[in-house]
């Protein structure tokens, strides 16, 4: 069912957001060459735990995954899509990382992910970065009252192919409030013009992921969580919570 939320419930849901943003961003500072993944991690729980808020990550557990997330972040290097683990890896010059972090503040949800590069980036990886926010962006310029959900698909869609990027199968955003996954299923490709019609107080997670081999297949890894590029190219992934509103979209996570 897709729920509707009140102003003072999207005001909520900011704050959420805003801890959200925040924790991406003491992450992404510290982030250099020979940084750890489970520092980065431990880094975001900082700024989680300090906000009085949780992780929606921590301990989640949805039908694919053979055991519960072990972390706050999914810390993504390189060919990962999404959904890394952190674990012992260092962080190498010329790195791709991809950040994905969900808390839960005072029972709303806030979900959003950035990529960046680590110390001289390489050809190509700053381009694949611009064109997943590109999309994103996009993307969000649909959120509007009378548009289409399909009109969301679509934006995203149109900006991978036009670069030449592959887009995983299946896999896209979603809706969210007091559950980090709530319906709608926002699907990274669509027919605009077609699809759920987007109502003032519908709130969506948003999130872009592209392959730059061009591939829309992906790889799962062992552990039943992290998604990789079938050629190991690289991959970006970017995602914002936004609101539909009749003033517009509204971005509930950024800092």
């Amino acid at each position: 069912m897709v729920e509707i939320k009140t102003v003072a419930e999207l005001d909520a849901m900011r704050e959420a957001g805003r801890v959200v943003a925040l924790a991406l961003e003491a992450v992404r500072e510290h982030a250099r060459v020979g940084v750890g993944l489970l520092e980065l991690d431990e880094v975001a729980a900082a700024v989680i735990s300090g906000a009085g808020a949780k992780s929606a990550f921590l301990g989640y557990k949805p039908g694919f995954a053979p055991t519960p997330f072990p972390a706050v972040i999914c810390a993504s290097v390189n060919n990962v899509i999404v959904h890394g683990i952190p674990d012992g890896y260092r962080l190498r010059p010329g790195d791709l990382l991809s950040v994905d972090c969900g808390v839960y503040l005072d029972g709303w949800a806030g979900d959003a992910a950035i990529s960046f590069t680590v110390g001289p980036p390489r050809p190509g990886d700053l381009e694949l970065i611009a064109v997943t926010g590109a999309a994103l962006g996009a993307a969000i310029a649909a959120c509007v009252p009378g548009g289409r959900l399909g009109d969301i698909g679509h934006a995203v869609h149109a900006a991978g192919r036009a670069a030449g990027y592959g887009i995983p199968e299946d896999f896209g955003g979603h809706g969210i409030g007091r559950a980090m996954h709530e319906d709608p299923h926002v699907p990274n490709r669509g027919r605009a013009g077609r699809g759920l019609v987007l109502r003032p107080g519908l709130v969506l997670a948003i999130e872009p992921m592209f392959v730059a081999g061009g591939g829309d297949g992906y790889l799962t890894a062992p552990d039943g969580w992290a998604l990789s590029s079938v050629d190991g190219s690289r991959a970006a992934h970017v995602e914002h919570t936004v609101a539909v509103t009749t003033d517009g979209p509204r971005v509930l996570t950024l800092p």
